[in-house]
């Protein structure tokens, strides 16, 4: 199966290249640059591949993807690409100063969309902000995320990441049910 995913972020397309690829998927990344609509995660992630499909005019897969921070009231959450960008990881920081919650969630919404119909498939993984960041690899808020029974931030074992990411538990179901799909189309 071949799929085009609509994305101008390499990290997000490399890090679902790699899901693909563990499940016999051939992904194809198209850069493509859509104003987003305020909304869910699922609402947003809609929104994108509606647009994707008429401008690519073949079937599309993306996500939209968010950090939400429990003593913030899930701040900054569909917002984060946003926020990353104007205070980014030392401001989050900052912001849970002296905070003794310090829960939070990554989540994404992953999306696919033939013209007809639309798949979408949740991804989330909870963990802590630890006090200050920590590693070096993966990007975001990856150094100040500890994902649950772990020690070390995803920045700081990005392998691990890649096994237990808001983003490939939402693309494995997602391609799991576009294969089953595909499979029944065939067969």
């Amino acid at each position: 199966m071949n799929l085009v995913m609509v994305t101008g972020n390499r990290h997000k397309f490399l890090e679902t290249l790699e899901i693909a690829r563990s499940m016999g998927i051939r992904l194809i990344q198209k850069p493509f640059e859509i104003r987003e609509v305020r909304g869910t995660l699922e609402e947003i992630a809609r929104d994108k591949a509606e647009k994707a499909f008429a401008a690519v005019g073949r079937p599309v897969i993306c996500d939209d993807s968010g950090f939400f921070v429990d003593a913030l009231n899930g701040f900054p959450g569909e917002f984060s690409a946003f926020v990353f960008g104007k205070i980014g990881v030392s401001g989050i920081l900052k912001l849970m100063k002296g905070v003794a919650d310090r829960g939070a969630e990554f989540r994404c919404a992953a999306c696919y969309y033939d013209g007809g119909r639309f798949v979408v498939k949740p991804g989330v993984v909870r963990g802590t902000i630890p006090e200050e960041a920590r590693g070096s690899r993966g990007f975001g808020y990856d150094p100040i995320f500890v994902p649950e029974g772990h020690t070390r931030t995803f920045a700081e074992d990005f392998g691990y990441k890649m096994k237990v990411s808001h983003r490939r538990r939402a693309f494995q179901a997602l391609f799991e049910e576009l294969s089953k799909k595909f499979h029944k189309e065939q067969g």
